[in-house]
């Protein structure tokens, strides 16, 4: 397993992220951007699509597909819909395999990661 790519710039919801998905048997590597991260092989990019610093869920999403054209997307976001998760009419939208509204729960974090990727290990 290539492991687990997070892209977001909040210090303290990256590094619950990274608690999380390592708990549960991932190799995570973790970024405050796009740009600060280089591309290379993951299993899964989980990205957050809105940041008040940059021009919007479109234009990250085309910047991490670009540096990880084959890999599959989880797109979490405080701008969805409360209770938003799973595969859906957005996720579609986005051209991601999954969405996920902030603020979620480590069930619900797992849950996608494992719709998409299967379990650690």
């Amino acid at each position: 397993m290539s492991g687990i790519v997070v892209i977001e710039e909040d210090a303290l919801m990256r590094g619950l992220l990274i608690e999380w998905l390592s708990a549960e048997g991932y190799p995570v590597r973790a970024a405050a951007s796009v740009d600060a991260q280089a591309p290379d092989k993951a299993d899964l990019v989980i990205v957050d699509v809105y940041m008040p610093r940059h021009e919007g869920a479109n234009n990250r999403l085309r910047a991490v597909k670009a540096a990880h054209p084959q890999t599959p997307l989880i797109a979490i976001s405080a701008q969805f819909r409360p209770g938003l998760s799973g595969s859906s009419t957005t996720a579609d939208a986005l051209g991601v395999r999954q969405v996920i509204a902030k603020p979620f729960s480590q069930t619900d974090l797992l849950a996608a990661v494992h719709g998409v990727i299967g379990p650690a290990g």
